[in-house]
């Protein structure tokens, strides 16, 4: 085995802490950019080299030597280790396999459930108002998706911040933050040390929808104050909604 097939796996508990401190350094959008193509791209290399470990386990199987009509010398310098290994790593690609396709799923029946929920409210335009005396206010991708705001919530805010609250979670919709924090999802689900790029991305993207949101109204200390209810508020919601 290489040091170029075991890199991949190794290398994510070093690239992470580092990705996580440059993030902090950078801007909102590059950062939730930079986060996720990290993710990604650590996430396929580490796919890959247990792909790489199971193939060569494979290959050591005589009969799949005699049907590839392999060399000696070939199966020579594939390692007798490489067949527990190998072993070890097909258990472990389909564990990842599993974890993505429970990743799927979960966000399939999330968008569905809360779908579910808003039917039969009515619409203006991209918002919908839920007739809910608790405080709430979430961002609906999809289609035909949406701002999904509670009565309780506008009730607590004056025009501007009502403003303010609109153009941030519209923010998370054009950024398609979802797609982001779905990626991040399923890298995790490739290489336990992915995980930790998930927090901090969802940070850097609430961060994204808050500079959208200052640009919008032009003052930026009137930006912070209903977004930090709503937030407070969704810390408390049910699970299953979209961010």
């Amino acid at each position: 085995m290489t040091w170029a097939v075991w890199a991949p796996l190794i290398i994510p508990f070093l690239a992470v802490p580092a990705a996580r401190r440059l993030a902090a350094a950078l801007p909102p959008r590059p950062a939730a950019l930079l986060l996720v193509a990290a993710a990604v791209t650590l996430a396929c290399l580490s796919g890959a080299a247990l792909a790489l470990l199971a193939g060569a386990a494979v290959l050591r199987l005589p009969v799949v030597a005699s049907l590839g009509h392999l060399s000696v010398p070939l199966l020579e310098r594939i390692a007798p280790a490489a067949v527990p290994v190998g072993v070890v790593a097909a258990v472990a690609a389909g564990a990842v396999a599993v974890a993505v396709a429970r990743v799927l799923h979960g966000h399939r029946a999330a968008r569905a459930r809360v779908s579910r929920e808003l039917a039969g409210h009515s619409r203006a335009g991209d918002l919908t108002v839920l007739p809910d005396e608790g405080a709430d206010a979430y961002a609906l991708p999809g289609r035909p998706g949406g701002v999904v705001v509670t009565a309780g919530m506008l009730r607590g805010l004056d025009a501007d911040e009502r403003a303010v609250l609109l153009a941030h979670e519209r923010a998370h919709l054009t950024g398609r933050h979802h797609l982001l924090l779905l990626l991040a999802r399923l890298a995790a689900g490739a290489h336990p040390a992915l995980r930790g790029l998930r927090e901090p991305l969802a940070f850097q993207v609430e961060r994204w929808a808050d500079e959208a949101a200052a640009v919008a109204v032009g003052d930026r200390r009137l930006a912070a104050r209903p977004v930090v209810r709503a937030a407070l508020a969704a810390s408390a919601a049910p699970a299953g909604r979209l961010r």
